[in-house]
């Protein structure tokens, strides 16, 4: 669903409001299956001096998932391939949740400023 401004909302009744909430809530993933980060590929140097990757050919691409640890601060966690498609639905999955849960936010939002929360 896209996200709709607090503009837009305004212009719904509390019964729409609600309605947008309840879909949206209905539509929210089984959390246990939540995974917070970003994918990112990576080649690496082995550190072999002879190494073809000492020449600038790296290995890889490796597949990383980013995971914060503060302000610009990450840690990389390595994704074996036999890992990679459920870690990137997850990864997606999550995105869509945050997406849905941001716009949960704004409709209870709306309606607080309408005292009609409940």
């Amino acid at each position: 669903m896209v996200y709709k401004k607090a503009d837009d909302l305004s212009n719904l009744t509390v019964r729409q409001l609600r309605a947008r909430r309840r879909r949206l809530v209905k539509g929210l993933p089984d959390f246990e299956a939540v995974l917070r980060g970003s994918l990112v590929d990576q080649g690496r140097r082995c550190g072999k001096a002879g190494c073809r990757c000492a020449r600038g050919e790296l290995h890889g691409p490796y597949l990383y998932l980013a995971v914060g640890r503060g302000p610009a601060v990450s840690r990389l966690v390595y994704v074996p391939s036999s890992l990679e498609e459920r870690v990137r639905s997850r990864v997606e999955l999550t995105a869509a949740a945050e997406k849905a849960l941001e716009e949960i936010s704004a409709v209870n939002l709306e309606l607080l400023r309408r005292r009609e929360l409940g």
